[in-house]
């Protein structure tokens, strides 16, 4: 891509990688194992997939960036070292790091360095300290863009560089879950149960909702309509301009956990932004658009974050997504035939119509997103097919077998 930024995506598994290539993203960001932030999801990869996953998204010259960024203890270093060089051979362009000494192990072992949120970065002095290892800053969530925009402004008057030799530069999240703590630093999870999402395993208490007693009269009150510890999901497409003009240049998209459809949506939709910033073609009809897009797929809910000066206050007022349209699972796929572009299904639980709305995932197929057209059940026309049926359905890009058919409902 030729923008000034990068977009940057989450990639939790197969499906949601080959939705981030195909959607436009520059750059994807993973985890490996056990020393990443997303450590306790079941959406993580093995040190095996590296070298797969590196050649994949060199052939459309997009970036692999591996976070490395827990609290590390002493019995972590040989798990560590094995990654990072690991990480090395497999041609990954960056580690995201928290811990001084994984920083220091990266460099040596010849890998650029993005410092984490975790490192919680607020201003000049932050950057010049950990310029010594890092080419790429990820600032705090909780900066305002005026703040930004002063750290790149002194960035360049003073001539801060990385390793590299190049100026720093400034990295900043744009879309997805925002957590409760300074710059993810909760430590609810561990004194509940144990769980450190310090160390990758959260199990958000805070989106839970809560009933607050009275020590001396014993009464109770719920917390009406709201999640007073959970904030409402990030989304910044609608002042991305304003973002741009800041300094930032890597736009991270949150969301390692959650599904391919997501990923696709958000990247495609930043990208978009992006571009059309680039060609002075921000307009509100084309904001809408992509909110409405954005609305559809998993979220909390949607809020500015901090960047304009905003205070807290934006909770959620209902437990889970708030996404406009539903995924309903039907079935898998058994095979394609390129000559008529038809699929072959199994529908396996409840009813499709010609006009529906699908979408069809996998881990090769990315994301496809279109409406049931013609359908063949033992080569008859049928204009709707029910549970239990083999049918066929034209569908004009190739589909393998076990990817999975949904239909898309309006919630």
């Amino acid at each position: 891509m030729n923008s000034r930024a990068e977009i940057l995506a989450p990639v939790g598994s197969e499906e949601s990688l080959t939705a981030a290539l195909q959607a436009g993203a520059d750059a994807i960001y993973l985890g490996v194992g056990k020393l990443n932030m997303r450590s306790g999801t079941r959406n993580n990869f093995t040190p095996e997939d590296l070298p797969v996953i590196t050649a994949r998204c060199r052939e459309r010259g997009v970036k692999v960036y591996l976070t490395l960024n827990t609290i590390l203890f002493d019995e972590d270093m040989s798990r560590m070292n094995s990654l990072v060089a690991s990480a090395a051979r497999s041609g990954v362009d960056a580690v995201i790091a928290s811990d001084p000494f994984v920083m220091q192990t990266a460099r040596l072992a010849g890998l650029a360095v993005h410092i984490s949120t975790q490192c919680n970065i607020t201003n000049i002095e932050s950057v010049r300290f950990y310029s010594q290892w890092a080419d790429v800053m990820v600032l705090a969530r909780e900066l305002s863009l005026k703040q930004v925009a002063e750290i790149s402004r002194q960035i360049e008057e003073q001539k801060i560089c990385g390793p590299a030799g190049k100026p720093v530069r400034l990295e900043v999240f744009v879309h997805g879950a925002l957590c409760m703590a300074v710059s993810g630093k909760c430590y609810l999870s561990l004194h509940s149960q144990n769980a450190s999402a310090n160390r990758g395993a959260c199990l958000q208490n805070c989106r839970r909702p809560y009933v607050v007693t009275d020590k001396q009269s014993g009464t109770e009150l719920e917390v009406e309509n709201e999640y007073i510890m959970s904030a409402k999901d990030l989304c910044t497409i609608r002042f991305l301009d304003q973002i741009l003009a800041a300094g930032a240049s890597l736009l991270k998209i949150e969301g390692r956990g959650r599904s391919a459809d997501y990923v696709e949506a958000t990247v495609r939709c930043y990208r978009e932004a992006v571009t059309a910033v680039d060609k002075g073609e921000f307009t509100l009809d084309k904001i809408l658009k992509w909110e409405e897009d954005l609305s559809e797929v998993y979220n909390r809910g949607f809020w500015d974050g901090y960047y304009l000066g905003q205070k807290m206050g934006e909770w959620n007022d209902v437990h889970g997504s708030k996404a406009t349209v539903k995924k309903v699972y039907l079935g898998p796929a058994k095979t394609w035939y390129a000559k008529p572009k038809a699929g072959v299904f199994q529908l396996q639980s409840g009813e499709l119509k010609s006009g529906d709305k699908i979408m069809i995932s996998g881990p090769t197929t990315g994301v496809i997103k279109t409406v049931a057209g013609e359908m063949r059940l033992e080569d008859h026309p049928v204009d709707s097919v029910q549970k239990g049926d083999l049918f066929s359905m034209k569908i004009e890009k190739k589909v393998r077998a076990s990817d999975k058919l949904y239909k898309l409902v309006d919630v």
